[in-house]
């Protein structure tokens, strides 16, 4: 019988030159490559530095640029999606 619990929660958050590490809750670690997600790679180490727990604990939000991430998405080895591009209308 497996009693184990699964709690994705985000418990803290550590970021290097090229690294997001995420703990959840429940132990797990999670890394990831920063380039991953391009405004928080372009940020500046103080800006990387202002995060805060948002979601019920399930993401984490990076206001100085605009950045939101779930631990779901997380999980699943999603990285950003690549920004949509204005295209020109033609007159």
């Amino acid at each position: 019988m497996n009693t184990s619990t699964s709690d994705e929660r985000v418990k803290g958050v550590r970021l290097t030159a090229d690294t997001l590490t995420v703990t959840l809750m429940d132990g797990r670690v999670l890394g990831v490559p920063l380039a991953w997600y391009p405004r928080l790679l372009k940020a500046t180490p103080s800006q990387r530095a202002r995060w805060k727990i948002c979601g019920a604990g399930y993401g984490i939000h990076w206001p100085l640029v605009d950045e939101h991430l779930s631990t779901e998405g997380m999980l699943r080895g999603a990285p950003a999606p690549a920004p949509k591009h204005k295209t020109a209308v033609a007159a």
